[in-house]
């Protein structure tokens, strides 16, 4: 048998400090790819911030990825002026449907999920199975069956059209079912019942706390799939006093050629985009981990 000395373990690992080949090119590649996918994200959002400045006389006769001739106070005012403001109407459909729908769906996928992770009931798991199930199925697969079921209860072309089907998350339950299974101790339940807690007290001053990590991303995600819906409002919904602001900025752009200018449509999209961006930063905070942490001995 062979004895390997420290000294030799040392020369046989290279001299101390120096960083190996194997692992810079490995680094490297890890930036590269992570630098072509931010590239691939930010050049279109750059694109329409730039375009958004411009008006409609050097929208295509300038450089499309830098500034010249800014115009985007003037874009914005043309915009709220369009069509006697309906603009400002598609935002606030938009904003409507987006927070009233992600607020309901995270309560219902919260208490799903909650009683999924905590409640053994025969059926449990066949229960999870379907919802998780549910998870790879495509949203648009849904719109059809639904417009034909609201046409028999005279729903469409309302707002319940679009709101209802929106407070359905099978990925939220999915998540709350995960994070509650894994940051929710028993033994705090427990303990909280032991204290003469009732379980509706429980969930919603221990365990709602508990999850809000998971109940911000939940949130975060159903507003954004709702605020971007675009075939769902498109089949439901005739008025365009109902109409969230992708079918509006939809409309606008068909109807180019009848006078909506490119930079008015685009101008839109720019705007329509801001409120993604600010419910990113303003939610970011919520998310923290160890909430519980030194909770239970």
């Amino acid at each position: 048998m062979t004895t390997v000395t420290p000294s030799a373990a040392r020369a046989a690992a290279g001299p101390p400090g120096r960083p190996r080949t194997s692992s810079l090119a490995g680094r490297a590649g890890v930036f590269a790819v992570m630098a072509l996918f931010a590239l691939y994200t930010l050049i279109p959002v750059w694109w329409l911030l730039v375009t958004a400045t411009k008006n409609s006389g050097y929208l295509f006769t300038t450089n499309g990825l830098w500034f010249s001739h800014f115009d985007l106070w003037t874009n914005i005012r043309d915009v709220f002026q369009e069509q006697d403001g309906i603009f400002a109407r598609w935002l606030l459909n938009s904003a409507l449907y987006s927070i009233g729908g992600a607020a309901v769906s995270t309560t219902l996928s919260a208490m799903a999920g909650y009683a999924l992770a905590k409640y053994p009931f025969r059926g449990r798991d066949l229960t999870f199975n379907v919802i998780l199930g549910a998870v790879l199925i495509p949203d648009v697969m849904f719109a059809l069956p639904l417009y034909l079921m609201f046409s028999q209860v005279h729903l469409v072309n309302t707002y319940w059209a679009v709101f209802l089907p929106s407070v359905v998350s099978p990925f939220g339950v999915y998540l709350s079912r995960i994070y509650a299974g894994a940051s929710v101790p028993d033994e705090l339940i427990e303990a909280a019942r032991l204290d003469g807690a009732g379980e509706a007290r429980i969930f919603w001053r221990v365990a709602m706390p508990i999850m809000s990590p998971a109940l911000v991303t939940i949130f975060l995600f159903q507003f954004v799939s709702i605020w971007n819906n675009y075939l769902l409002p498109l089949l439901m919904l005739n008025s365009d006093e109902l109409q969230p602001v992708t079918v509006g900025l939809a409309n606008w752009r068909e109807g180019v050629n009848q006078g909506i200018p490119y930079n008015i449509t685009i101008t839109g999209a720019f705007l329509s985009v801001i409120p993604l961006i600010v419910a990113f930063l303003v939610l970011q905070r919520f998310w923290r981990s160890g909430l519980t942490a030194g909770s239970v001995k």
